[in-house]
């Protein structure tokens, strides 16, 4: 039975209307999330990379890893995110080193001025919990149970992903 001949009832309605809700929020925040920091970029001068970039380098961290680990870990796609990797390289935002055990595989981590670029983030969302506190948007423990349904969804799309097709 295709959807469009599915008949739902007024409780599968109201689900189906939520998570359609949900799948457009986490669309729209992550784009604003790009924004924000696209904002606090050009705010302090630092223009050479994007927010996606940026992100790159806050998710690493002072990890050493491969593109393949990060594309495991399900922060990034494909060859978006080894163009990335790339670039970051060139710019001096990151060293990479060919691994000893598999010659093919690359592994980055950051530089200083990597470091430096994780820490403006790392300072900028520090801001972002305080004031989400400060205005009482939510408690910690609604952060929490934010979390908790989000890693439920998460663990469910990629039982699709994996099980399914």
């Amino acid at each position: 039975m295709t959807q469009e001949h599915m008949v739902l009832d007024g409780t599968q309605k109201a689900f189906m209307l939520g998570y359609l809700e949900n799948l457009a929020l986490v669309e729209r925040l992550h784009r604003l999330l790009l924004d924000v920091i696209k904002d606090e970029f050009e705010r302090l001068r630092i223009l050479e990379i994007n927010s996606v970039q940026a992100l790159l380098l806050f998710n690493i961290g002072e990890n050493e890893v491969t593109a393949g680990e990060l594309k495991s870990r399900g922060y990034y796609q494909g060859s978006n995110v080894s163009y990335n990797l790339k670039k970051l390289v060139e710019l001096g935002y990151m060293h990479h080193q060919r691994s000893e055990v598999d010659r093919r595989s690359v592994r980055v981590k950051l530089t200083e001025k990597g470091r430096r670029v994780r820490a403006v983030l790392s300072e900028l969302f520090l801001r972002h919990a305080d004031g989400l506190a400060r205005r009482g948007v939510t408690a910690a423990s609604g952060m929490e149970d934010i979390n908790q349904a989000l890693k439920r969804m998460e663990r469910y799309w990629t039982e699709q992903i994996r099980y399914i097709y």
